[in-house]
């Protein structure tokens, strides 16, 4: 978006977002040659990894963004330092939350909610469905109380769709413990 880029470099700068994103998640990122061979080899080594420096410099190397992810292992930290909630609790609430978050990614119609929201509304879904004596304080999310419950409730309608597609979300321990969860 900010610079222009010619009609015959596409196909490069696919492969160089690709080499930066492997970079960034993948142990194992694939080689220069790999991804100059998906090109046919029309590029050069050398000219991938110009253009590479050109995308990092366009982007001031500010490559990522705070995920769901990110934010559910935050609120489990601060869940966990608070000190009134007991580990093995806030690591179920914790796994459910994601399988919850990743089911998610997969509904447009929550887009709308930022991904501290998401992490925050499902974790306080978790504690709700596992029933746990101490969930987590949602109000160190930050988020008003009507906000969090408006994305919990969108989240637990979600839940209730796709229980069997959870299930199969979460290690067996947690789904043990949801027997709700096969109830398409």
């Amino acid at each position: 978006a900010t610079t222009p880029v010619a009609a015959d470099c596409f196909q490069l700068l696919g492969v160089t977002a690709l080499l930066i994103a492997c970079k960034q998640v993948e142990v194992h990122p694939p080689s220069v040659k790999e991804l100059l061979a998906l090109c046919c080899d029309a590029f050069t080594r050398q000219q991938l990894r110009n253009l590479e420096c050109i995308v990092l410099h366009r982007l001031d190397f500010d490559l990522a963004a705070p995920t769901v992810s990110f934010f559910l292992e935050h609120f489990s930290q601060v869940r966990l330092e608070a000190g009134a909630a007991d580990a093995r609790e806030a690591a179920d609430a914790r796994s459910l939350a994601a399988g919850v978050a990743e089911l998610s990614l997969a509904d447009y119609a929550f887009t709308k909610y930022a991904p501290s929201l998401l992490a925050a509304s499902s974790l306080g879904l978790a504690d709700r469905l596992l029933r746990h004596r101490s969930p987590l304080d949602l109000q160190v999310s930050g988020y008003p109380e009507e906000l969090l419950r408006d994305c919990m409730d969108q989240l637990q309608l979600l839940v209730s769709l796709n229980g069997r597609s959870l299930s199969l979300l979460l290690p067996s321990e947690v789904a043990q413990k949801c027997p709700w969860l096969g109830d398409d």
